[in-house]
């Protein structure tokens, strides 16, 4: 069963950026994300599994 990730949440990685941040907001959700780095505002797109074996913690949005 996947995750239940929604637009505007806010997940942390296992993994770092390159830029040194470990936080990012979802911005878009399907079978492929797309997320963007909240330190450096670079966007990525990655799977849904790959995302899923690296996220260590996620802070729900407020809506």
């Amino acid at each position: 069963m996947p995750m239940l990730l929604n637009v505007g949440d806010i997940i942390e990685t296992r993994k770092q950026h390159p830029c040194g941040g470990n936080r990012f907001e979802i911005m878009r959700t399907g079978i492929d994300f797309r997320i963007k780095c909240l330190k450096c505002q670079k966007q990525i797109w990655i799977s849904r599994t790959k995302l899923e074996k690296r996220i260590k913690k996620v802070d729900k949005s407020e809506e």
